[in-house]
């Protein structure tokens, strides 16, 4: 894994994992985390894939994906922004957050783990 820097981003870059996946992915996460403020321009096509340095249809087909669930959205002429719902930004952390407990529940249950037991040791989890 390889870590590089877009402008205020931090990307980690894993090559067994497609690479717009991956940035898709973590534009995501950062915006559920507030580290890319609503409404604020995400680095041009070309800055982007320069420095990840990945193809720029790889970063076209990224943006167009994040365009597709409505976290970000293009305005000729300026580049792509995130949007400025924080309802779609919910939308978008909610869904995150499925996904982690669906894993969470898999490896329970995988484990032989109850949900009685497992929800027990998620109260007694330090949320600091």
């Amino acid at each position: 894994m390889e870590t590089r820097v877009v402008g205020p981003l931090t990307f980690t870059i894993d090559f067994s994992i497609p690479l717009y996946e991956q940035i898709v992915e973590q534009i995501r996460h950062a915006v559920a985390r507030g580290e890319i403020a609503l409404g604020k321009k995400l680095p041009s096509v070309r800055e982007m894939a320069q420095n990840l340095k990945v193809n720029p249809s790889t970063v076209v087909r990224a943006y167009l994906e994040l365009e597709h669930d409505g976290l970000c959205e293009k305005r000729r002429g300026q580049g792509t922004f995130i949007t400025n719902s924080e309802e779609k930004v919910q939308k978008i952390k909610r869904g995150l957050a499925e996904e982690a407990l669906n894993n969470f529940v898999h490896t329970m249950k995988s484990l032989g783990i109850d949900k009685n037991t497992a929800q027990q040791w998620l109260k007694e989890m330090d949320w600091q």
